[in-house]
C-alpha cells in the first residue's frame, strides 16, 4: 500500500513537472516576443500546477522550487518593462485579472516585489495588500508555500534602518508588522494541518508537519535580522506578539519549535533582559511539550553568553536570572504533575550548569538546586530509568568539571543525596567519575572528616556489592577501577600525625568493608601510607606513652598489623607476607625489637600455614633473607631464631636448585659489614651445604639424563667464595677457591657434561673477574695474584 502510493505521487509529481515545463516554454516564447498578455495566461496556467493536493509537503517542495525559479526569470522581466516606461502599477492591476486565485497571488507577489522597488507607492502600502491577499489561500500547504514566497520576494525590500525603503511613510514598525502578519497567519496553516485527513493518518500529518516547519520559523528569522529591531521593540512589541501566538494555537509540535525558534534566532542580551515575558510564557504551553528541552536550550545559551565575557555577568546579577530560571522551573514542575523523572532532572542539570558559570562563588545555589532535585525524587527509590539516571550523571559531573576541586563539592550537603538514587552499577560509574577528577586535578583531601565525606561519595568503588553483580563485572575493568581507588588512598595526605592518623583509621574501617575481591588492591597502598607516617615520626621522643602523644609508631603498627590479617582470608599469603616484611623493617628504623619480631614471626607462619606453592616459596624466602639482612635492631638470641628458621626453610625447598641457591643466600646473614655481624664459620657452613646440594643436583641430572648437568650452581658458589674471599674471611683459604676453579673446569671439559652457553659465559666473566684484580694491584691484588686461571 505504501509502496503504490509512492508510486502515484511520482506519476503526479512527473505530471505536475510536465504540465509546468509546458507552460513555461510558452511564457518564455511569449517573453522573447514582448507579448505580456500571452506571457501571464501562460504563467498563470504554470502557476495552476501548484493548485493540487496530491503530493506530500516534499514533493510539493520539489514542485514550488521548479515554479520559484520560472518566477524569478518573470520577475527580471518584469523589470525591465518597468525601466523601459510599462507603468508598473498597470502591470500590478493587469496580473489581478488571473482566472484562479492562487496563481494570481503568485503573480501579485512577482509583480509586487518589483512595485516595491520602483518605489511608485509606500513599500508598506503593497506589503500590507500583499499580506492580505493571501488570506485568499485557505488550503494549508498550498497557503503556507505562497506566504513562504511573499517573506522570500519582500526580505530585502522592508523598510528598515539604513534601508533605500525606509522614509517619511515608511517605517520600521511597518516592515515588523508585516512580518508578524505573516508569520501569524503561516502558523495558524501549519496548525490547521493537524486536523486535515482521518485520525489514522495523524502520524503521517506530524511527519509532514514536521517537514514544512523551517517555512514558518524563516520568518522569526527575518524579524532577528531587521536592524531596527532594537531592545525596546523587541521587549514591547516582537516578543510579546510572537508568544502570544505560540501560546494561543495549543499545538505541541508548534509550540515546541517555535519557542527553541524563538530562544536561537534573537540575541542573547534579548533573552537574558525579556527572561521573565519569555519563562512567563512555559508553564501556559501544552503539558505535552518538551518543555525540558526549550529551557535547556535557553540555559544553555544564556551559559555561553555568560562564559563569553566577564563583562555581561553584572547584567545577570541586575535582573536576578538565576532567580527568575529558578522560579520558572518550579513552574512547570507544578504545573505538569506527570513529567517524566528524567526531564526533572535535565531541567534541574540544566540549571546547575547556568548557575556554576554564571554564579561560580554561590555554592549554596549549586546546593539548592541539588536540593530541589532530591525533593523531587523523594520516594521514587533507585531508578532504573536510563535517561534519568544519565541526566543524573550529568548533574552531579558539572560541579567536579567546573571547579575541579572535590574539596569544593564535598561542601555540597545535597550531593551525596542525589548520588542515592543511582542505581548500584551507575552509582559506581559515577563514583569512579569522581575518583578519576580528584587523580587528575591532584586535589588535596586532608582531614578525616573529608575522607569520611568523599568514602560515603565513592562507596560504590569500596564497599562489598551484590556477590552477583561482582562476578559479572569485566575483569580488566575491575582492576582498573580498584588501580584508581589505589592511587586516590596514596594522595591523601596530612602534614599533622595526629590527624594522617585519624585519615589513615578512617581509610581503613572503610576498605575493609570492601569484600576480599578488593583488599589486595586496596591495602597495600594504606599500608605505605602508614609507614610513610611511621618514618615521619622517627624523630619524635622514642619513649613518649600514648598520653603524651596521641600518635606513636607502636599504635600505627598495631593498626598495620589487624589490617594485614585481613589479606590472609583472602586469600593472598605472598602479598600479606611481603607487607609484614615491610612493616618489620619499619620497626626496625624505629628500633622497636619486639614490633619488628612479631612482624617476622607472623611472616614465618604465613609461610609455613598458607605459602604451597613452590614458586612462591622460593620468592617469599628471599624476600625474608634479603629484609632479614638488613635488621639491625635485633639482639643475638632474636637473630640467631629468625635466621636459623630461614636456613631451615632454604633447606627444605622442593627443588635441589632452588634450596642450593637459597642456602647460598643465607650466607649473608652472617656476615653482614654495616651491623659488625662477622661469623666466618655459619658462612663457610652454608657455602658447603650449597656446595653438596649442588654436588647432589648434578648427581641426579647424571641418574636422569645419562649426562653431567649444568654446572652454573657452582659457578654461582665460586662467586659467593669470592666476596667473602675479598672481605677476608679466613675460613674461605686460597686452596677452597683453587679447588672449586679447577672442579668447574673439568666439569666443563667432560665429555658427558651438556654444553650450557650461559654457564659458558658466566664462568669467562668471573675467571676476568679474577685477572682484573690481579692487575689492578693493592692489597685485593695480592689476594688474587696466586689464584691461577
Amino acid at each position: 500500500m505504501i509502496s503504490d502510493g509512492l508510486e502515484d505521487e511520482e506519476k503526479w509529481l512527473a505530471a505536475g513537472v510536465a504540465g509546468l515545463q509546458q507552460n513555461s516554454f510558452y511564457m518564455h516564447r511569449a517573453l522573447d516576443s514582448n507579448n505580456l498578455k500571452d506571457a501571464l495566461k501562460y504563467s498563470a496556467q504554470m502557476l495552476s500546477e501548484l493548485r493540487t493536493s496530491r503530493l506530500s509537503p516534499q514533493k510539493y517542495y520539489e514542485l514550488y522550487m521548479r515554479a520559484f525559479d520560472e518566477l524569478r526569470k518573470l520577475e527580471m522581466f518584469f523589470r525591465e518593462e518597468n525601466r523601459r516606461g510599462c507603468s508598473v502599477v498597470e502591470l500590478y492591476e493587469l496580473v489581478q485579472h488571473a482566472g484562479n486565485i492562487l496563481p494570481r497571488s503568485y503573480l501579485l507577489c512577482t509583480v509586487g516585489s518589483v512595485y516595491i522597488k520602483s518605489k511608485e507607492a509606500p513599500a508598506k502600502d503593497i506589503l500590507k495588500d500583499l499580506v492580505e491577499m493571501c488570506r485568499g489561500i485557505q488550503h494549508p500547504l498550498r497557503g503556507l508555500f505562497l506566504r513562504s514566497y511573499l517573506s522570500q520576494v519582500s526580505r530585502d525590500k522592508l523598510p528598515d534602518i539604513g534601508s533605500e525603503y525606509e522614509g517619511d511613510e515608511n517605517t520600521v514598525m511597518d516592515a515588523i508588522e508585516f512580518v508578524l502578519q505573516n508569520f501569524t497567519e503561516m502558523n495558524k496553516l501549519w496548525v490547521r494541518m493537524q486536523h486535515q485527513g482521518p485520525t489514522r493518518e495523524k502520524e503521517k500529518r506530524e511527519k509532514e508537519r514536521s517537514e514544512l516547519r523551517d517555512l514558518v520559523g524563516k520568518n522569526l528569522h527575518v524579524l532577528s535580522q531587521i536592524e531596527g529591531v532594537d531592545l525596546d521593540i523587541y521587549r514591547e512589541t516582537v516578543l510579546p506578539r510572537v508568544l502570544e501566538q505560540v501560546v494561543n494555537c495549543k499545538d505541541e509540535l508548534a509550540q515546541c519549535y517555535l519557542m527553541d525558534c524563538i530562544i536561537q534566532v534573537f540575541p542573547d542580551e534579548y533573552h537574558l533582559q525579556t527572561l521573565e515575558t519569555l519563562l512567563g510564557a512555559c508553564p501556559q504551553l501544552q503539558g505535552t511539550v518538551d518543555i525540558k528541552t526549550v529551557l535547556a536550550g535557553l540555559m544553555e545559551r544564556l551559559s555561553n553568553y555568560a562564559a563569553s565575557s566577564a563583562e555581561v555577568l553584572p547584567q545577570f546579577f541586575q535582573v536576578e536570572a538565576f532567580a527568575k530560571l529558578n522560579n520558572a522551573i518550579d513552574k512547570v514542575i507544578e504545573a505538569q504533575d506527570e513529567m517524566p523523572v528524567d526531564a526533572v532532572v535535565t531541567l534541574y542539570s540544566s540549571l546547575l550548569k547556568f548557575t556554576i558559570h554564571v554564579h561560580s562563588d554561590r555554592l549554596d545555589y549549586v546546593d539548592r538546586i541539588l536540593g530541589a532535585c532530591v525533593k523531587k525524587l523523594s520516594g521514587k527509590g533507585k531508578l532504573s530509568d536510563s535517561k534519568a539516571t544519565k541526566q543524573i550523571v550529568a548533574l552531579l559531573s558539572a560541579p567536579l568539571e567546573k571547579y575541579k576541586d572535590i574539596d569544593t563539592v564535598l561542601k555540597l550537603s545535597n550531593y551525596p543525596h542525589v548520588m542515592e538514587y543511582l542505581d548500584d552499577v551507575t552509582n559506581k560509574e559515577m563514583a569512579n567519575v569522581i575518583v578519576q577528577s580528584i587523580i587528575k586535578n591532584k586535589s588535596c583531601i586532608s582531614t578525616a572528616d573529608k575522607v569520611e565525606s568523599l568514602f560515603g561519595l565513592i562507596k560504590g568503588l569500596i564497599n562489598n556489592l551484590d556477590s552477583k553483580l561482582l562476578e559479572e563485572l569485566d575483569e580488566e575493568d575491575f582492576q582498573e577501577e580498584q588501580n584508581y581507588v589505589a592511587r586516590l588512598i596514596q594522595m591523601l595526605h596530612n602534614d599533622n600525625p595526629e590527624e594522617m592518623f585519624k585519615m589513615i583509621c578512617t581509610i581503613k574501617n572503610h576498605i575493609l568493608t570492601g569484600g576480599t575481591k578488593r583488599l589486595p588492591f586496596t591495602v597495600p597502598p594504606l599500608i605505605f601510607n602508614s609507614l610513610q607516617l611511621v618514618r615521619q615520626l622517627q624523630s619524635q621522643d622514642e619513649n613518649a606513652t600514648e598520653d603524651e602523644a596521641p600518635v606513636t609508631p607502636k599504635k600505627i603498627f598495631q593498626m598495620l598489623n589487624q589490617t594485614i590479617e585481613a589479606l590472609i582470608s583472602v586469600p593472598v599469603p605472598e602479598l600479606a607476607l611481603w607487607l609484614y616484611l615491610q612493616c618489620a623493617e619499619a620497626a626496625n628504623d624505629c628500633d622497636l625489637e619486639p614490633v619488628a619480631y612479631e612482624f617476622f614471626t607472623q611472616a614465618y607462619i604465613l609461610y609455613e600455614e598458607e605459602v604451597t606453592d613452590s614458586k612462591a616459596q622460593v620468592t617469599a624466602i628471599h624476600l625474608i633473607i634479603g629484609t632479614l639482612q638488613r635488621m639491625h635492631v635485633f639482639g643475638i638470641e632474636n637473630r640467631d631464631t629468625l635466621t636459623h628458621k630461614a636456613t631451615g626453610y632454604s633447606a627444605k625447598l622442593l627443588k635441589k636448585p632452588d634450596q642450593c641457591r637459597a642456602v647460598y643466600a643465607c650466607s649473608h646473614l652472617f656476615w653482614v659489614d654495616d651491623h659488625d655481624i662477622k661469623d666466618g664459620e655459619r658462612v663457610m657452613l652454608c657455602l658447603k651445604r650449597a656446595l653438596r646440594i649442588a654436588n647432589a643436583a648434578q648427581q641426579m641430572a647424571n641418574a636422569a639424563r645419562g649426562s653431567s648437568g649444568s654446572v652454573i650452581l657452582f659457578i654461582e658458589i665460586l662467586n659467593k667464595y669470592l666476596y667473602f674471599y675479598e672481605k677476608g674471611l679466613s675460613q674461605i683459604t686460597l686452596a677452597s677457591v683453587q679447588s672449586l676453579i679447577e672442579l668447574i673446569t673439568n666439569e666443563m671439559q667432560n665429555e658427558n657434561s651438556a654444553s650450557d652457553p650461559a654457564a659458558e659465559a658466566f664462568f669467562a666473566s668471573t675467571l676476568r673477574y679474577i685477572q682484573f684484580q690481579k692487575n689492578k694491584g693493592g692489597a685485593v691484588g695480592e689476594k688474587y695474584e696466586p689464584i691461577k686461571v
